[in-house]
């Protein structure tokens, strides 16, 4: 069997409209460019279609392995990428949102700072490189700019996104790292305990950015922004436990 070099995680909630056309575009992306990988679909009791077109996506694409987990109830996105990250088996591990805010067609550009072994996590950045960008919410952009640097204050990194949704990492290490959120916070307390870990190497590249509105099915709100808040104090403040073991 060939080695498996990414696991694409997609964590997917009431997405009837748009996993059919994301996974297709992963596909294509991992074939073009010539990507072994496997997509692991985690549902988060979707009450609408979901499940079922990506029952109809697995039965009609053979190219790639491509696995559905069901996680009922409801629980949040944290808690479901937590899943995929265990089901992984790829060299590296990347969360594809199950919309059209992240272009699969980037998978090269965040392969290649681990690729070239200089990275062992690249974060996806919105805010460097002349990248697409759709305008959206001005307060939506502040917000992660302030959330990024009061994390940067903790970490002592100097990220530039830390809420990007497009995160790389290197199996073992993702594997190995202690994670607790359920919601939205899961990017905070990730980028908190990844600092921590010795040694290691993060990387940021500059990518586009599609993003949805709520119209469309955006489904981050302010109550999350100031979770986290709360995320970046405990995880480096107060709850500092960052492997399993």
């Amino acid at each position: 069997m060939k080695e498996i070099l990414l696991s694409i995680i997609v964590p997917a909630y009431n997405e009837e409209r748009a996993i059919a056309q994301v996974l297709n575009k992963i596909c294509k992306s991992l074939d073009n460019n010539q990507i072994s990988g496997e997509i692991i679909i985690v549902d988060d009791a979707s009450k609408d279609t979901t499940i079922a077109e990506v029952e109809k996506f697995i039965s009609n694409e053979k190219r790639f392995p491509i696995r559905l987990i069901e996680s009922k109830p409801n629980r949040g996105k944290g808690f479901v990428i937590r899943q995929g990250i265990m089901a992984a088996t790829g060299s590296y591990v990347l969360v594809q949102d199950a919309d059209h805010e992240y272009d699969p067609r980037e998978y090269p550009h965040l392969l290649s700072p681990v690729l070239d072994g200089m990275a062992d996590v690249v974060y996806g950045s919105r805010f460097m490189g002349g990248k697409p960008h759709r305008i959206l919410f001005f307060w939506h952009s502040i917000g992660n700019k302030f959330l990024t640097s009061i994390s940067n204050a903790f970490t002592n990194l100097n990220l530039s996104d830390m809420e990007s949704g497009y995160k790389l990492f290197r199996r073992d290490i993702i594997q190995s790292i202690y994670l607790k959120e359920n919601r939205f916070g899961f990017e905070p307390e990730v980028t908190a305990k990844i600092a921590r870990v010795k040694d290691v190497r993060i990387y940021e590249v500059g990518i586009s950015y599609y993003g949805r509105t709520y119209a469309e099915g955006k489904k981050i709100n302010w109550k999350d922004g100031f979770r986290a808040i709360w995320c970046i104090l405990k995880y480096n403040l107060f709850d500092k436990k960052t492997f399993k073991n």
